[in-house]
C-alpha cells in the first residue's frame, strides 16, 4: 500500500487520483508482530489488535474506519468492532484463499446498499444487526 505514498496522481484516472487522496489523509494502524518499522505517513504500528483500543478509536473518529486483511478483518468481527460489511462480489470463482469470515461467529445482516457494475461485479453494503 506504500505506493499510494509515492506515485504521482496526476495522470491517472479521477477514481486513483480520489484514493490516493483518501490514503494520504488517514491515519492508518497495522497490526504486525514481525514488521519493525513503517514507510508510509500518518502510520504506526501495534502488536495486538486490542478492542478497548479499537472503541476508543471509533468513538473519536471523524469518519469510517476501514479493516484490511482477512485476518484482521476476522479477529474484528469476532471481537464485535464492526458495524458494516461492504462486499465486492466478482464475476469469477477462484476457490481456496485465507477466509476472512471467522468459523465461530454469526452475524445478522441487514442490506443498506447495493451497486451492479457493468462488468458484472456487485457492491454490497451490509448493517450488522446486533
Amino acid at each position: 500500500m506504500g505506493a499510494w505514498e509515492t506515485m504521482d496522481p496526476s495522470d491517472q484516472p479521477p477514481f486513483v487520483r480520489d484514493y490516493a487522496e483518501i490514503w494520504r489523509a488517514a491515519d492508518k494502524v497495522v497490526y504486525s508482530t514481525t514488521l519493525e518499522s513503517v514507510s508510509s505517513a500518518r502510520t504506526r504500528i501495534e502488536r495486538n489488535i486490542d478492542a478497548g483500543s479499537v472503541r476508543e478509536m471509533k468513538s473519536s473518529a471523524a469518519g469510517d474506519i476501514s479493516v484490511g486483511g482477512p485476518g484482521l478483518a476476522a479477529q474484528a468481527i469476532r471481537a464485535g468492532l464492526v458495524d458494516e460489511c461492504r462486499l465486492f462480489v466478482a464475476p469469477a470463482v477462484v476457490g481456496g484463499g485465507t477466509s476472512w469470515l471467522p468459523d465461530d461467529v454469526r452475524l445478522d445482516l441487514e442490506l443498506l446498499d447495493e451497486r451492479r457494475f457493468n462488468n458484472g461485479m456487485v457492491h454490497l453494503r451490509y448493517r450488522i444487526v446486533t
